[in-house]
């Protein structure tokens, strides 16, 4: 399929992240024209387009909108979790960097949609640049009237905070995150009640990714058709594809759902010259690996399911046979442990014990048992952790043991770096973009 240019179409334009680079080519456009609209009209058309979350879990954003309780007398909430820190997912923080006003154009008109006056962009810590560039376009959105009271004179207000968080990966979790704005110790929340009816400071919130809003203006100014023109019934629209990996050229592509990696690898200039691929990851290293065999599963919501993964996030990471597995899922099982809260007990101590077995293969002194052991950690975690973060942690091992069996069980007697030397799996000898 061929790429389609929609939040990228002026990256490569020097003032892309400024007002005037952005409203040169029609930017904030799309806000009189939702303004115009009763607010529930713009959830509507937000429902029908079919726009799913880009963070990772493709809940439907207009319904999650919709789910928000009105004349309750209480303040209302927009939170943008740019809190990008999955393994393997860079999208947001490159979408923020080259087109921030998008991001807060859709936030103008989500806000208006919730009835909230007042949003809130957390951005990691760990990126001072782009927590900049964030906060110069709020500046700018301010001074041209696009934020602020009285909105292009409809009588609708918005302030913008911009919130830099400290660099915890649980707060990409949506109920951690709002702990965290609120000053507390960023652990998930018991759900119910669910943030659209106590989230922020416990009255009615939505929390959507960086991508989800940014996605918004353009539907607004094209209309459903259009937005439902790419991708397919299920998964309409386009998306940001962060390829990384043994590919020649990684980097940020945009295209219609539906594309394969196959198609998405030829983007990148194929696989880095002299290999050959051994497996992907489709959405961040909390989703299951796929393999060659997967080269033309078309990349939306249902298909990836039905293949045994996910579309998480939509940054493939791609691996050629100088990777070993088990080293790959060791390092990601080490994030996990560093990086759970420790609240609840199946996350704290199953990493911890998953981390331990795994160091044990990758070293060659596992054992077949430590193989039926991983499996059943892995058993016991998902599903019971508190939030998705230990899911993820319980994805890798049983991901790849489905497909490289054979080579896991080596670990019980050869070292992971005698099969494959570190440095050829780590080297990157293509072309940089």
């Amino acid at each position: 399929m061929p790429l389609t240019p929609v939040l990228t179409a002026h990256w490569d334009e020097p003032d892309s992240h400024r007002m005037s680079g952005y409203t040169r080519h029609g930017g904030y456009g799309a806000l009189p024209l939702a303004l115009a609209k009763d607010p529930d009209e713009v959830i509507q058309l937000v429902k029908d387009s079919g726009l799913r979350g880009r963070g990772g879990a493709g809940f439907p954003t207009g319904m999650k909108w919709g789910f928000v309780p009105q004349g309750d007398g209480k303040p209302h909430y927009l939170v943008i979790n740019a809190d990008e820190s999955e393994p393997g997912a860079c999208k947001d923080v490159p979408l923020m960097l080259a087109n921030p006003h998008s991001l807060l154009e859709g936030m103008v008109i989500a806000s208006y949609a919730i009835r909230a006056n007042h949003a809130v962009i957390y951005i990691r810590g760990e990126v001072p640049h782009v927590i900049r560039i964030v906060e110069q376009a709020v500046r700018e959105a301010y001074q041209a009237g696009f934020l602020g009271p009285d909105i292009l004179g409809s009588g609708f207000a918005l302030d913008v905070t911009v919130h830099a968080g400290a660099g915890a990966y649980i707060c990409g979790e949506e109920t951690a995150l709002l702990d965290s704005l609120e000053g507390y110790r960023g652990q998930p929340r018991l759900k119910p009640p669910f943030p659209a009816v106590a989230g922020l400071y416990a009255c009615p919130t939505v929390v959507n990714n960086v991508e989800t809003i940014a996605s918004v203006p353009s539907i607004v100014v094209n209309g459903v058709d259009w937005f439902r023109s790419f991708g397919t019934e299920k998964s309409p629209g386009f998306k940001l594809f962060g390829i990384s990996g043994h590919v020649n050229r990684p980097g940020i592509y945009e295209g219609p759902l539906g594309t394969t990696i196959r198609e998405m690898i030829d983007w990148a200039g194929g696989i880095r010259d002299g290999h050959e691929l051994k497996f992907w990851v489709p959405g961040g290293s909390s989703v299951p690996l796929l393999t060659a065999d997967h080269l033309d599963v078309p990349y939306t919501y249902e298909d990836l399911a039905e293949a045994g993964s996910m579309l998480g996030t939509g940054t493939p990471m791609v691996f050629d046979e100088t990777t070993s597995v088990t080293r790959a899922v060791t390092r990601w099982l080490e994030f996990y442990k560093h990086e759970s809260c420790g609240k609840c007990t199946p996350c704290r101590e199953g990493t911890y014990w998953m981390v331990d077995l795994l160091r044990r293969l990758e070293g060659g002194s596992g054992s077949t048992e430590d193989v039926q052991k991983l499996l059943d950690i892995s058993a016991q975690i998902a599903g019971r952790s508190f939030c998705p973060l230990g899911d993820a942690a319980a994805t890798p091992f049983p991901g790849a043991i489905a497909h490289f069996a054979d080579e896991i069980a080596l670990g019980a007697s050869t070292p992971a770096g005698e099969l494959y030397d570190p440095v050829e799996s780590t080297v990157f000898t293509g072309a940089q973009v």
